[in-house]
């Protein structure tokens, strides 16, 4: 033991603790119970020991071991093509798809808390070593509150207003309020749908929200965590039962066409308003750069 000993093993344990506090199994299922989860924390424990080995090289003039960090930035790299790869293939066999955009942003959010846990080790140890522990210890707390507020992200709630309005058919066009879904011609289709189907009206809050909710990527991802949530009425080979978002040309409203097992209008409005908006179907047309 030296007097680097109990500074490393401070940022390393500090670094796999923010690991074990942003890994969360939601109704997503994502990462799956247990082994994605015993991957995703190995890689978090590696890049907590590379992010506070750091300093103490520096402090010894060991300069080529700092770059063992370009090298965890590429290896890192392949975790977010990992996670896309496998989302991917899982992808094909879900009743409502993720969709591309959805797995770019799960797959980016993977990659980037590795960074966060490195920044965090090598903080809390630069702050060990340079101070005491006390201050170590106020440096992981402000980093646990950064990458909370780095995680927390924008919801759908809070750029749209939500509303609830009734399925109704006009001869064989399915309508959301005022908003064409699809043709269904089947009488006994139309009488599932109006049984089992829900409606909601998605308004912007804003001239700029209306390119973000007019995403593609960011419709299926409302269509995915709803079925997932609440569940969906239809099976393979059964392509009138399909829920499906389209868009107001007028005024940029989307109306949302769902078919949950379980209908319960207040809880699929507050999986619509929990959507995470996807950071890439953010889009600000108002702008103009100088």
């Amino acid at each position: 033991m030296n007097e680097y000993t109990y500074p490393i093993l401070f940022g390393i344990i500090a670094g796999t603790v923010l690991r074990v506090f942003m890994m969360r199994t939601d109704y997503r299922q994502y990462p799956t119970y247990l082994h994605g989860k015993i991957i995703h924390l190995s890689l978090g424990f590696i890049a907590a020991a590379l992010g506070t080995i750091a300093i103490p090289s520096i402090m010894e003039k060991e300069f080529t071991a700092v770059t063992f960090l370009t090298l965890a930035a590429s290896q890192f790299r392949e975790v977010r093509n990992m996670e896309r790869n496998t989302l991917a293939e899982m992808d094909s066999y879900e009743l409502v798809p993720r969709g591309n955009t959805y797995i770019e942003g799960i797959a980016v959010a993977f990659e980037s808390r590795n960074y966060l846990v490195i920044f965090t080790s090598f903080t809390v140890t630069l702050c060990y070593l340079a101070v005491n522990i006390w201050v170590a210890l106020g440096a992981a707390v402000a980093c646990f509150v950064l990458s909370s507020l780095l995680m927390s992200g924008s919801k759908l709630g809070d750029i749209v207003t939500i509303e609830q309005r009734e399925l109704t058919f006009d001869g064989a066009g399915l309508y959301v309020d005022n908003i064409y879904i699809m043709n269904i011609g089947l009488p006994e289709r139309q009488d599932e749908i109006l049984r089992y189907g829900m409606g909601f009206i998605l308004t912007p809050k804003s001239f700029n929200i209306r390119s973000t909710i007019a995403n593609l990527g960011q419709r299926q991802a409302i269509l995915h965590d709803v079925s997932v949530t609440l569940g969906v009425f239809r099976d393979s080979g059964t392509p009138a039962l399909v829920p499906l978002i389209k868009r107001d040309l007028n005024d940029g409203r989307i109306g949302v066409f769902i078919l949950p097992q379980e209908k319960d209008p207040g809880r699929a409005r507050e999986v619509i308003a929990n959507v995470p908006v996807l950071e890439n179907a953010i889009q600000k047309p108002g702008k103009r750069s100088g």
